[in-house]
């Protein structure tokens, strides 16, 4: 759909389709003056948002969207008079978009009683706006479960087990300690597997220290274990996927 307009001096496109349009998530937050849209989007249903693929400025990048019904559920959470505002102009603009295929006020409309060039160009643009809609409606449905994957991430903080992360592949800890070495993402230092320094310092991981009874020798022995953070479990995601290696979920929503 890709209608831009400007409510009360902020300008927001819409994207998606006249049944179901999608805001993007970081506009939303700046014109409500949220510094973090996360928060904004922690404050949600998982239904009233999701992720895809855009390209901007050249580069394609994975973004969070907002449903129409995440939109006025972010916006009636808001105190701030523009969101109402918004809220009310953005009504107003979809009702139009559904009633006429377009966002047409009374300039457009006399327009295009009075100038045939102008409706010829209505038209071209028109049919651009949908070629594109196809395709992000496309993006949207092949990004929908790394959303799902994503979101579910996020929402965690805790550290988690290789063993953990393995279970989401349907593999084993041995076999994707394994393939992160062989990755050259890891090595093992005294029984512990450790990052090599490239990817050191970035937050990805924590050792744990766990005390066990040494059967052998008597007393307690410590034992060094890495646990990864879900950054690191993101990060994981990642460099699996450029390997063609999808999480479970992803793989059964695909087939």
């Amino acid at each position: 759909m890709n209608e831009l307009q400007n409510v009360e001096g902020f300008k927001a496109k819409i994207y998606g389709t006249a049944e179901n349009p999608l805001f993007l998530a970081k506009d939303i937050a700046e014109m409500i003056e949220i510094k973090n849209n996360r928060d904004m989007l922690n404050n949600i249903d998982d239904d009233e948002k999701l992720m895809s693929l855009v390209s901007t400025s050249g580069q394609n990048r994975n973004m969070w969207f907002l449903t129409e019904d995440g939109l006025y559920e972010v916006l009636m959470q808001s105190r701030k008079q523009q969101a109402k505002l918004f809220k009310k102009k953005v009504k107003e603009i979809l009702k139009t978009i559904r009633k006429h295929g377009a966002y047409m006020t009374s300039e457009v409309i006399e327009k295009t009683l009075t100038s045939p060039d102008f409706i010829i160009k209505l038209a071209t643009q028109l049919k651009t706006e949908q070629e594109k809609t196809a395709m992000l409606s496309q993006q949207v449905a092949e990004s929908r479960p790394k959303a799902d994957y994503y979101d579910r991430i996020l929402k965690s903080k805790s550290l988690v087990t290789i063993s953990q992360i393995a279970d989401d592949y349907g593999m084993t800890a041995q076999a994707l300690n394994k393939m992160l070495y062989e990755l050259q993402i890891q090595h093992k230092v005294g029984g512990q597997w450790l990052l090599y320094a490239k990817h050191k310092n970035h937050g990805y991981t924590f050792s744990d220290t766990t005390s066990l009874p040494n059967y052998k020798k008597g007393g307690e022995k410590v034992v060094m274990n890495t646990k990864w953070t879900q950054k690191g479990r993101i990060f994981i995601y990642n460099v699996l996927k450029s390997e063609g290696i999808l999480p479970t979920i992803e793989k059964n929503d695909a087939a």
